[in-house]
């Protein structure tokens, strides 16, 4: 029988929202602030700048564009 690992988007899906979490919280501390809704246009342009300047396969990438995605749909 070949190796499989049944269920492995339950694992990947708690990876994802870990480094999600992480993202944000870290933003929420370096920026002071309580919701990423307090976030200023020119903070939000600096995570912008900052996550097109990390590795493409970085994991910590998946927290931040996840974080610029819930921004973008806080003002649609």
């Amino acid at each position: 029988m070949a190796f499989e690992w049944h269920k492995i988007h339950k694992f990947e899906d708690s990876f994802e929202r870990e480094i999600r979490d992480s993202v944000t919280e870290y933003v929420l501390e370096y920026y002071d602030i309580e919701s990423i809704e307090d976030l200023t246009q020119e903070n939000i342009a600096e995570i912008t700048g900052y996550t097109e300047e990390i590795n493409p396969y970085s994991i910590m990438r998946v927290g931040f564009t996840e974080l610029l995605n819930d921004l973008e749909n806080l003002d649609g």
